[in-house]
């Protein structure tokens, strides 16, 4: 007796890593058309202790920008509070975007999430993910079970 194989196997994995990797990078089929153009410019450094990233933010604002952070993944998401950009009068030309932007990074260590620190300068948003510490393997002394 044999097994039917389903042929649409390969395919399904093919979209189930693709749709992951997708959502590593941020980008979101849900987004309003046009605003897959905004993306986060991002460097992810390893020096050694900690991992650092950097990310240009220009027009945001340090309470627009929010950091999350597990093991191995830094969230970050930016929105700008359109209500704080409302004007009297009539726009005749209105071209700057309020798009909200998301990026998760993945790091290739485990972090310690309790001393991640940020912080934000001139529209560059600085995190500092420290790399959990491993303690050395050490050689353990065997006591006699006799007392």
């Amino acid at each position: 007796m044999s097994t039917r194989r389903n042929p649409f196997e390969e395919l399904e994995q093919f979209f189930d890593q693709l749709s992951r990797q997708l959502d590593d990078s941020g980008w979101r089929f849900d987004a309003p058309l046009g605003e897959h153009g905004a993306r986060m410019a991002v460097d992810l450094l390893d020096d050694g202790d900690a991992f650092v990233v950097t990310v240009d933010l220009p027009g945001y604002e340090r309470d627009e920008v929010d950091v999350r952070v597990t093991d191995h993944t830094l969230r970050i998401e930016a929105a700008h509070d359109e209500a704080s950009e409302a004007a009297t009068g009539e726009y005749i030309r209105n071209e700057r975007r309020h798009a909200s932007l998301q990026r998760s990074i993945r790091v290739p260590e485990e972090v310690d999430t309790d001393g991640v620190s940020a912080r934000m300068r001139n529209g560059v948003l600085t995190v500092t993910l420290p790399k959990v510490v491993v303690a050395a393997a050490r050689e353990v002394d065997i006591e006699d079970g006799e007392d």
